[in-house]
């Protein structure tokens, strides 16, 4: 296993539990929640065996909803940074740019983090499904606020906003169907085609802030 973030920039060594916890992200978004076996989790993190219930007595539920809610602060930190500090043009090619580059590396097959919690089935995934869902709506809200920082109607900028968010979500399921960055780069061009007619001011360098 490589060097965590934590030694690699002198801060504190992750936990075993934190060890597993990106673990389970990183083998969710290869093979989603259903391919992935709990010893899997535990081999990957380098945790130590049988420490896995002791962290997460529910067991697999109860790692796949920590885990996704763990990703979508992740992304949603990513995103809510993007939008204070870059126009709404330049945050949807950063945004893109960020899951090309992660679909390139993983040699597509790593999609978005949150996603494989939505798609868990039964009721052992309901947590799952919540987390990714709230995860949804926080990235949808951030973007949405840029926008009608912007200019745009509150409304205008809900919608524009989910159809950001689901677009890009869509294009890296295909992404990883396809094995290639065709509908990410489609979906870049028309999303920031669709920003740009709506927002004229969309690709200024600092965002407008109301007062």
């Amino acid at each position: 296993m490589s060097e965590n973030t934590s030694e690699r920039f002198g801060g504190a060594p992750e936990s075993p539990r934190e060890r597993m916890l990106n673990s389970a992200t990183e083998l969710f978004q290869r093979n989603g929640v259903a391919g992935t076996a709990l010893s899997d989790i535990v081999e990957h993190s380098g945790a130590p065996r049988g420490s896995l219930y002791h962290y997460f007595p529910e067991g697999k539920s109860q790692i796949a909803a920590e885990a996704t809610a763990q990703a979508g602060r992740q992304l949603g930190a990513m995103i809510t940074v993007l939008t204070a500090t870059h126009s709404p043009v330049e945050t949807i090619r950063l945004m893109v740019g960020h899951f090309r580059r992660q679909l390139e590396d993983s040699g597509f097959t790593a999609g978005c983090p949150a996603a494989p919690g939505a798609l868990e089935g039964g009721a052992a995934g309901s947590e799952a499904r919540r987390a990714a869902g709230e995860a949804f709506t926080t990235w949808e809200a951030t973007v949405a606020a840029a926008f009608w920082q912007r200019g745009l109607g509150a409304g205008e900028a809900d919608a524009l906003a989910t159809l950001v968010i689901s677009a890009v979500e869509g294009a890296l399921v295909l992404g990883k169907a396809q094995q290639s960055t065709r509908a990410l780069d489609r979906v870049e061009r028309a999303l920031i085609a669709q920003v740009e007619s709506l927002m004229p001011n969309a690709s200024g360098a600092t965002a407008v802030t109301d007062g």
